[in-house]
């Protein structure tokens, strides 16, 4: 095949030799292809945490939530105004608050969700979730948590101690009855006391696992009777989850049931909740490009250097073919050619690389876990028990396009000075 002055001239030099400049052009393609591979698997890897962060969000939480700063009481004709909203598909009363659990000998302080079976599945379907056991919270049971479970090393079966902080009052009021009583009254004031602080046993009938590190470790789930008990709320609830059609359109279906609640009461979006999370992992990829984008950068200059070095190697022969007849436009192909190989090639190959690190990020990451002891995603701060990763074409087609292009500028600069060399003076001594 018959190639162009220029690029057939460009490859002649690409070809190694008995110097150098072969390691030199390897180093510069090496460079493209590290900052390519890296820039494609962060920027995959960043995309697929939001994505994941926010299925699983939806998936095990409300879209909205409705609750107070102190409690609501007549929370069954709110909910019946709620359901009445445009967008909504259901809602379901709730209790929600730290506790204190116990299992032999063993103590953690998780956050105790009490619901009504029933009305939550409707809202959250925590059904798909159970790994073990089955949600049985029709008596006093408890749902927990995978991670909580392995914690306190309890399984199916086994019954849970519970003290709750809901009670803390009553058991200082009792404390002051039991001072100040007398004879009669004081045995009185100790049984009172004892039914206060006398905690809840509750068994354990399944394990959930929601793919959340935070849920599954420090959540466990009664029935609703169960959670207005241990904090003496009587028939009042902490809130009322609703599940709407468009988990994107939260903010509309909001606003509504703002229009008809007041003060202490108010609502919030999923993204309201879970907004810092968002930012955060927005802010880290954008920031994360451009620093990663550095990488191509300084690949790039090392094809400058390499192109340079060539210009000077090449004086004589730049001299020659311009002499020849050889026009400014074929000159600067030539070394552009070189340049734009060299880009292609590392752009191709980082792109290779970085798909393939994608597609066994997770063997990747147990093999380092495992060899090396090096844990580059636990599960405890990132909150997932695999590396997510999603591959969006436009985001790859600009990494790569970037990356030439930024390849492509560096060696024009070379190539440019190669071109305005005068054959005179380059022939003068030779």
């Amino acid at each position: 095949m018959k190639l162009p002055f220029s690029f057939f001239l460009a490859l002649r030099y690409l070809k190694p030799k008995r110097t150098f400049l072969s390691i030199i052009t390897l180093i510069s393609v090496l460079g493209v292809t590290l900052g390519v591979t890296a820039l494609i698997v962060v920027i995959s890897v960043m995309t697929g945490f939001d994505r994941e962060l926010r299925q699983k969000i939806m998936d095990f939480d409300a879209h909205v939530v409705v609750t107070s700063e102190d409690v609501i009481q007549d929370w069954r004709s709110l909910k019946a105004k709620i359901d009445n909203v445009p967008g909504v598909v259901a809602s379901a009363p709730y209790v929600q608050g730290p506790v204190i659990v116990e299992f032999q000998s063993q103590r953690f302080a998780p956050l105790l969700r009490g619901i009504d079976p029933a009305q939550e599945e409707k809202v959250i379907p925590i059904q798909k979730f159970i790994k073990e056991g089955k949600l049985d919270l029709d008596r006093d049971s408890a749902v927990l948590g995978i991670d909580l479970a392995r914690i306190l090393k309890i399984r199916i079966g086994d019954k849970l101690t519970v003290y709750s902080p809901g009670n803390l009052g009553q058991i200082l009021d009792q404390i002051k009855k039991l001072e100040n009583a007398k004879g009669d009254q004081e045995k009185t004031a100790i049984n009172q006391l004892r039914d206060v602080v006398l905690p809840k046993e509750l068994l354990v009938t399944g394990i959930f696992e929601s793919g959340r590190y935070e849920y599954d470790s420090r959540y466990f789930l009664v029935p609703l009777y169960v959670g207005q008990e241990l904090y003496n709320l009587g028939d009042s609830v902490h809130g009322i989850t609703v599940r709407i059609t468009d988990p994107y359109g939260a903010d509309k279906v909001k606003e509504s049931i703002e229009s008809f609640i007041e003060p202490p009461l108010f609502a919030q979006t999923w993204i309201d909740l879970n907004r810092q999370f968002f930012d955060a992992v927005r802010l880290e990829r954008n920031v994360m490009f451009f620093l990663l984008l550095i990488i191509v950068v300084v690949a790039a200059f090392g094809i400058m250097s390499t192109l340079i070095t060539v210009t000077v190697q090449k004086r004589r022969e730049i001299g020659i073919v311009k002499a020849l007849g050889a026009t400014i436009s074929q000159i600067i192909w030539v070394f552009l050619g070189q340049g734009t190989v060299v880009g292609l090639f590392g752009t191709l190959t980082g792109l290779g690389l970085g798909m393939t690190l994608i597609r066994y990020r997770n063997e990747f990451s147990h093999w380092l876990a495992n060899t090396l002891h090096i844990e580059i995603f636990p599960r405890e701060v990132y909150q997932f028990s695999e590396i997510p990763a999603q591959v969006v074409p436009h985001d790859v087609t600009v990494i790569c396009i970037s990356a030439f292009l930024i390849c492509a500028i560096a060696a024009l600069i070379p190539a440019y000075f190669a071109a305005r060399l005068d054959p005179v003076k380059a022939l003068r001594y030779e």
